[in-house]
C-alpha cells in the first residue's frame, strides 16, 4: 500500500537522473496525496518524456469517472489479469519520481506514521502504469497508479506492502514496453533490498494534507510519540461531587 508520498528532489536533479528534455518547474514536496497532480516519466516514441497526471488511475472504459473507485495503487500478482490494469502493464508503464513514502503501523486502536526512504546516495523511483479518460464532451484526463509488492523485511512489521521501487538499471526496461513484454518486467515487481532503505517514525502530522514541509521528515523519538497520543487522549471524566448530607450532625 502507497497513500503518500515525498519529491524533493530539485528540477535539475530529477532531470539529470530521469533523463527527459523538458524543463519542468515542479516544487518539492513532502506529502503527496491521492488526486493530485504527481509527475510520471513514460516513453513517447522512444524518448523519455515528463508529463502531469492525476493520481488514481481511470481506464479508458469507465463511462462515470464519479461512481468509480480510486485506484491508486495495482498489485503486482493480479495486475496482468485486472481489467483496470491489463492493458496499461504491456503498453503504459511510467516511472513516478520519489524520495520516500509513509507507511502507518497499526497497534491496537494507535496508528503511528512512519517514512520509508532510500539511503544517502541511493536513487529510485516508484514502478508505474498510466491510462488517458476520454469524457462524453471530449475532456480528456490522464491518470497514473503506483505497482505494489510484498514488503521487503525492512519494512514487515509496520505493513505488508510496500511500493515496486526501481534502481535506475531498472528504469529502462519498465519504461520500454515495445521491446519488453508484461512477463519479462513482471520480473521487476518485486521487494526492494533491504539494504536499500531506512525507515523510522514520524510525527502525525503527516495524516494531514494540507501539512507539506520538511518538518514532516523530523525522526519521532518514543517519548515525542507517547507524548503526542496522550495529548490526544480524552481528558477523564471527573465524578460529580457527592451532594452534602442534610441529616449529618455538625461538631461545631
Amino acid at each position: 500500500m502507497c497513500g503518500r508520498y515525498l519529491i524533493i528532489l530539485s528540477p535539475e536533479e530529477m532531470r539529470r537522473l530521469y533523463g527527459y528534455d523538458e524543463v519542468p518547474n515542479f516544487p518539492a514536496r513532502y506529502n503527496v496525496a491521492p488526486t493530485q497532480p504527481i509527475p510520471v516519466v513514460r516513453l513517447n516514441n522512444g524518448r523519455r518524456e515528463f508529463a502531469l497526471v492525476r493520481w488514481g488511475l481511470l481506464p479508458p472504459w469507465v463511462k462515470d469517472p464519479a461512481k468509480f473507485t480510486l485506484l491508486i495503487n495495482a498489485r503486482s500478482e493480479t495486475i496482468s489479469e485486472k481489467p483496470a490494469f491489463r492493458n496499461a502493464v504491456r503498453r503504459r508503464r511510467c516511472l513516478l519520481p520519489m524520495d520516500g513514502f509513509y507507511e502507518w503501523k497499526r497497534e491496537g486502536e494507535r496508528k503511528t506514521p512512519y517514512v520509508v526512504r532510500p539511503r544517502d546516495g541511493v536513487r529510485m523511483a516508484f514502478a508505474g502504469l498510466w491510462e488517458t479518460w476520454m469524457g462524453p464532451n471530449g475532456e480528456e484526463l490522464e491518470t497514473a497508479a503506483i505497482v505494489t509488492t510484498s514488503a521487503n523485511r525492512t519494512l514487515a512489521p509496520i505493513h505488508d506492502r510496500m511500493p515496486v521501487m526501481l534502481t535506475p538499471d531498472a528504469f529502462e526496461p519498465w519504461l520500454d514496453c515495445v521491446n519488453v513484454d508484461e512477463r519479462e518486467a513482471s520480473a521487476l515487481m518485486r521487494p526492494a533490498r533491504d539494504d536499500l532503505l531506512e525507515v523510522y517514525p514520524v510525527s502525525s502530522a503527516v495524516n494531514r494534507v494540507a501539512n507539506d514541509s520538511p518538518d514532516l521528515l523530523k525522526h519521532m523519538s518514543p517519548d515525542e510519540i507517547e507524548q503526542t497520543v496522550a495529548a490526544k487522549r480524552p481528558a477523564p471524566k471527573r465524578k460529580p461531587a457527592a451532594a452534602p448530607d442534610d441529616q449529618q450532625f455538625s461538631l461545631f
